[in-house]
């Protein structure tokens, strides 16, 4: 784990945060209070999660189609 001032956190911000991907960095102040930084996992989407489409279908399309299925 790497330990940083607050000072040094600050010049080299971008820096940190690439090493908080691999591992936890601690960043310490004056005061005497220490923040840890690590990086979060990407969660899995939802398979409900999907792009829309484009189409030439209108609504009224779509609710005739679905009135058809339901009649029989």
């Amino acid at each position: 784990m790497k330990v940083f001032t607050y000072s040094e956190a600050r010049q080299n911000l971008a820096k940190i945060l690439q090493l908080a991907k691999n591992e936890e960095v601690e960043i310490r102040r004056k005061d005497g209070s220490v923040y840890s930084l690590k990086a979060k996992k990407k969660t899995r989407k939802s398979p409900f999660d999907v792009e829309g489409i484009k189409t030439k279908a209108t609504t009224e399309d779509i609710l005739e189609a679905i009135r058809r299925s339901r009649a029989g």
